[in-house]
């Protein structure tokens, strides 16, 4: 989206979860096709700084070509990208997990708290009647590591894109003829939405839900849904995040104050980890 966004200057763009530069190799390939292979990439954290587990990247045809190859990073190489495109005013966006923006405030105070963070996560209410009826434990992009997620939240000016609002973005099957049209970055995503859709039985899930689309396929972007006002449970001052969730098993933040937040849209999680491991609101 912000690669065709008039106006719009990317400074950096880093992975996540990225074993060996795997998803790296991703990035390179897709920012290739898209003729943007200029933009500055660096793959950040390998694992989850709550529990030190990996997560797998997509590898297999159907989304990637298989003989794209790793693009691992210098140790830091992501944190000193991050660092350098706030200093030239960039906003923070946040597609996946928190791990490389809670080592960068970590490692350098008062960093989040600079320019604006856009982050696709959080939990602030229920998904609409008609839709599927999932919990915090959904939202994978703060579970894979909560310990990262507290720090954000109690750090950061954050613009939530939640996932329950997420279930209004519908990519369907019969998008994907203007999808493919686009040229080849539309292709790919319309070779990977279709393998998601499979893998994932989305069609059934439409089936199952008066809110869905009989011939959904995912659930994506559109950003005129973006910026609904919200709160988020926060501490004193640019917030506090309680330390009782130790070792990951809860990220809580506490309830002493309450202090604004723009809730955005769209992600999509299907993490299965316990409810109680939500960040509470």
């Amino acid at each position: 989206m912000l690669l065709g966004w008039s106006g719009v200057e990317i400074t950096g763009i880093t992975t996540v979860a990225d074993p060996g530069g795997r998803r790296a190799a991703y990035v390179a390939y897709l920012l290739q096709l898209a003729g943007r292979d200029e933009i500055p990439l660096a793959a950040g954290a390998e694992v989850s700084s709550t529990t030190l587990d990996g997560a797998d990247p997509v590898d297999d045809e159907r989304h990637w070509p298989a003989d794209i190859t790793s693009r691992p990073s210098p140790p830091g190489a992501a944190l000193d990208l991050l660092a350098r495109s706030l200093d030239a005013g960039a906003t923070l966006v946040a597609i996946g997990r928190y791990t490389n923006l809670a080592l960068l405030e970590i490692s350098c105070a008062g960093s989040l708290a600079r320019e604006p963070v856009v982050v696709m996560g959080g939990w602030l209410h229920q998904p609409a009647p008609g839709l599927p009826q999932w919990g915090p434990g959904m939202d994978f992009n703060v579970q894979w590591d909560t310990r990262a997620a507290e720090v954000v939240a109690a750090t950061a000016r954050l613009t939530l894109v939640t996932l329950p609002v997420t279930l209004n973005a519908h990519l369907r099957r019969t998008d994907l003829p203007r999808l493919r049209a686009a040229g080849p970055l539309g292709q790919l995503l319309a070779r990977q939405s279709e393998a998601h859709g499979q893998t994932h039985q989305m069609e059934k899930l439409g089936r199952g839900h008066a809110g869905l689309p009989d011939n959904l396929l995912n659930f994506s972007v559109r950003p005129r849904r973006l910026c609904r006002s919200a709160w988020l449970v926060g501490g004193k001052g640019r917030g506090h995040a309680d330390a009782s969730g130790a070792a990951g098993r809860r990220a809580v933040l506490p309830d002493s104050s309450r202090r604004p937040v723009d809730e955005g849209c769209r992600c999509c999680g299907r993490c299965r980890i316990p409810r109680d491991m939500a960040i509470r609101s």
